[in-house]
């Protein structure tokens, strides 16, 4: 596991195990040994017994992980899992290289990596998302409350994050024009 992987689920786990010892008093070697204690051998039988015993949300996800062992996308690093993504459509990769670039001139963000898109997070949440949409098109999906679609904005749908309000279709690294640009400024500045 490389040590950018291995710091993302940490800081995960760490988040989750704060959540358990918060919500419950306890911390996750007493819920583990519960846990096994149990004697549940399957997730759905598990997920019951621990919202009963009123762990739900991320610390139920964080226990049921421990018992039956994490998800691979969590042991993937950020790298493999944009490679992923474009790896049937390489021509649409310098779109996506051309956006990261452009949004790391906006001021502090931080870009993450998902199983089918890219969030680019400001320090208070996402402003935008990165996918590629088709074999021949990206869209940049944008969360600009009280934008309506009109002209270069359209509705956003199926994007993956439902925070995200209009989309962008762009098909080439030129597309990437100054309007473009400062409507994903508008959607930093918004979400800053």
């Amino acid at each position: 596991m490389s040590a950018v992987v291995s710091t993302r689920l940490r800081e995960m786990v760490d988040w989750s195990a704060a959540l358990l010892r918060r919500g419950t008093g306890e911390g996750v070697p007493e819920w583990n040994r519960r846990v096994l204690s149990s004697g549940f051998d399957n997730e759905c039988d598990l997920r019951v017994w621990l919202r009963e015993q009123g762990v739900t949300g991320y610390p139920q996800m964080l226990l049921v992980m421990e018992r039956f062992g994490y998800p691979d996308v969590l042991e993937t690093s950020s790298d493999a899992l944009v490679d992923a993504q474009y790896a049937d459509r390489p021509e649409l990769r310098p779109i996506l290289d051309r956006l990261l670039a452009e949004a790391a001139l906006l001021g502090p963000m931080r870009v993450q990596a998902r199983r089918t898109y890219v969030a680019l997070v400001s320090p208070r949440r996402t402003f935008a998302i990165v996918k590629p949409a088709s074999r021949t098109r990206v869209d940049l999906g944008l969360r600009l409350a009280g934008h309506e679609p009109n002209g270069l904005l359209e509705a956003a749908r199926s994007l993956g994050n439902d925070t995200i309000t209009v989309r962008i279709g762009v098909v080439s690294a030129d597309d990437v024009d100054d309007d473009t640009l400062s409507l994903l400024r508008q959607a930093y500045t918004a979400n800053t």
